[in-house]
Order: structure tokens, then C-alpha cells, then sequence
């Protein structure tokens, strides 16, 4: 059997499911009988049924699971969650043969429906393209694996290597460096991650709604730093679009859709930010700024991926200058008249 290509029609199947299952990853799976795919399913939805359960549940009954192969792209769950063990329902229905990409991080499975499966003589087969799955659930090993959010980096900068005048401009078109294209892909951006970062600084400077406003969907998650509470509550990151929490060093509270943490700047910021993050579950984050904050991520080297917009026609000569990364200057993709550069410390 062509295991590979079964699971990655289970891959496929599994990417349906972008947007709409996090926290939980994505998942795909393919019932296969005779060398034919003869059931599928995806996990289509946070607290609905998992993969393997819309698999089975699209399965002739003219059809015996016991003479099935079925595929999962990642290691079916083995506790109570929104929904019961897929590892259970699994077993009950005889499968005797499972061909899997990966194990589930989530320290609740982590190895266990494996160990139940081969404990109960069903042929488990593992890591089969797992470097793809692990790319498709890249956010969630991550989160698990690091006990922190997949941190992504941007900016975008001038041709010379500035991401603002100095002074701020009084028009605010002034001091824009990206096309439309690019602000677009940047929205995108943010649509795909569950929470996106700012410092105060950037706050104050642009009063931005950190909002989905140029594409279809969800608002993520705002979070900013604010030591001593200097950004006004009439300001745009303030209003009811999303939820939104500001780390300080004053007080805890929770306030309709805004939620205040009180850390403590005598020690790392960042590591106490990540540990509040994690306890609440945002698995990915986008930093947009200003430069101290991409600067300290930087520096602790507390980032997965970098992407830098530059637009090579503009040239401030002066003003705040972007972070200091090495890339390759011939490597780029083009966003409409601006180039983007991706870099990540896993490749």
C-alpha cells in the first residue's frame, strides 16, 4: 500500500479545517479498504467531532473495519476533552492496521493511544511524512513543545533601513513605507494567528485597531505592554472590535473584553508574557512592533519566523531604524512593488 499517498489526501483533507479548530491542531483522515479510499474526514470545527470520528462515521456498514487501514495525520486522542477518546472508538470498531504522521504533543495524549493501540496488537504504523504535518501544525508543536505561542516577526522597512520618521510625521501617509498589496497580506496575517502584540510606544505613536478591516476574518487577540497604564481607554486598541489584554505593572482586573496582568518589569518580561499566554492556550502570536519590543524578541531569540516588507523605492534617509537580522538579499517574494523576506532560525 502507497502509504504516503493515502496520508496525503488525509493532509489535504486535514487543511480544511484552518481557522476553525484552533486550539485543537488540524487534523485529516482516510479509511482505506482494497486500495481504495472508501471513507473520509477532517476536524471541521472546535468542540465538534474529531477526524477520525467523521471518518468512521462516512464508512459503509457493508464495509468491515477490521479489513480497513486507517489513516490520521496525528495520534488520535486517548482522553475526555469536547469530545471522547478517538482512540476508543478506534479499537471498538476493530481496526486492525493505523498508519500515522506523528505523535500528539499535548502532554494529555503524548504517546498514549500509540502505547493503547499496539497494547491491544493493533499494527501501528509511525512518521509517515511527518516533516509535512509537523509544517501544517507547526503553531501547535510549537506551543507544546516550547510551552510558549509560535512568535512571528514584522515589520516593514525602507529601502535604507527605517521603519519610521523621526519626528512622527502629522500626516500618517507620510510615514507609511507599504503598497496596498502588502497591507493586505499583513491583514491576511492576522486573520491566521490567534493573538497580535504591540508595545505602548506604538500604541501611542498610531492608535491602531490591530483588526482584520482589509480582509475576511477573525479579529485576533490584541496584547500590548503598558507598564504604567499610559495608553488612554479612549484609544482604538481599547474598543469592543476584540479582546484585548494589556500586560502592566499595576494591577489585575478583567473588564468586559479587556483583561488587565499585572508582571513584575524587575525580571523577564517576555518569559512572563509567554507563560500567561500559554496558560491561555493562544498557541500563535504576531508582533508588529515597535522596534524595542521586535528588538528583546530578537535578542532572546524568542521567535519562529521573521517576515520583513521592504519597499525598495523609498528612502527616509534618517528616522528609527528596523531590526537588525541577516537574510539574503536576493531571496524574496514579490507583494506588489514590495519585497518580502521570510526568515526562520528552523531552517
Amino acid at each position: 500500500m502507497n502509504h504516503e499517498h493515502y496520508m496525503q489526501i488525509a493532509l489535504d483533507l486535514a487543511k480544511k479545517g484552518r481557522y476553525k479548530v484552533e486550539p485543537n491542531p488540524m487534523v485529516g483522515c482516510v479509511i482505506v479498504y482494497n486500495d481504495k479510499i472508501v471513507a473520509e474526514g477532517y476536524h471541521q470545527k472546535y468542540g465538534e467531532a474529531h477526524a477520525e470520528v467523521n471518518a468512521v462515521n462516512n464508512l459503509s456498514k457493508a464495509i468491515d473495519p477490521k479489513e480497513c487501514t486507517i489513516y490520521v495525520t496525528l495520534e488520535p486522542c486517548s482522553h475526555y476533552g469536547k469530545t471522547p477518546p478517538c482512540v476508543d472508538l478506534i479499537l471498538s470498531k476493530g481496526f486492525k492496521k493505523v498508519v500515522l504522521a506523528d505523535f500528539d504533543p499535548n502532554p494529555l495524549v503524548a504517546g498514549k493511544s500509540i502505547a493503547k493501540l499496539s497494547e491491544a496488537g493493533v499494527e501501528v504504523i509511525m512518521n509517515v511524512l511527518r516533516k509535512e504535518q509537523r509544517e501544517l501544525n507547526k503553531r501547535f508543536f510549537t506551543f507544546y513543545g516550547k510551552k510558549r505561542p509560535f512568535y512571528i516577526l514584522k515589520w516593514a522597512q525602507t529601502a535604507d533601513g527605517f521603519i519610521s520618521r523621526i519626528p512622527l510625521p502629522a500626516n500618517k501617509a507620510d510615514n507609511k513605507i507599504t503598497g496596498e498589496e502588502a497591507q493586505k497580506m499583513v491583514h491576511q496575517m492576522r486573520a491566521d494567528e490567534m493573538g497580535i502584540m504591540v508595545g505602548k510606544n506604538t500604541v501611542l505613536a498610531d492608535d491602531p485597531s490591530l483588526t482584520t478591516r482589509l480582509v475576511e476574518g477573525k479579529n485576533p487577540v490584541r496584547i500590548f505592554i503598558d507598564k504604567a497604564l499610559e495608553v488612554p481607554q479612549t484609544f482604538n486598541i481599547y474598543n469592543k472590535e476584540a479582546k484585548t489584554l494589556v500586560f502592566n505593572g499595576l494591577k489585575d482586573e478583567k473588564k468586559e473584553n479587556i483583561e488587565f496582568f499585572k508582571i513584575d518589569f524587575s525580571k523577564n518580561v517576555l518569559e512572563q508574557i509567554s507563560a500567561k499566554l500559554y496558560e491561555l492556550k493562544i498557541q500563535s502570536v504576531l508582533l508588529e512592533g515597535g522596534a524595542a519590543l521586535l528588538n528583546d524578541f530578537i535578542k532572546q531569540e524568542m521567535y519562529d519566523e521573521i517576515f520583513i516588507f521592504e519597499n525598495p523605492e523609498l528612502y527616509f534617509k534618517n528616522g528609527l531604524m528596523a531590526p537588525k537580522v541577516t537574510f539574503h538579499e536576493n531571496n524574496f517574494e514579490r507583494i506588489g512593488k514590495d519585497k518580502l523576506y521570510k526568515i526562520s532560525p528552523r531552517n
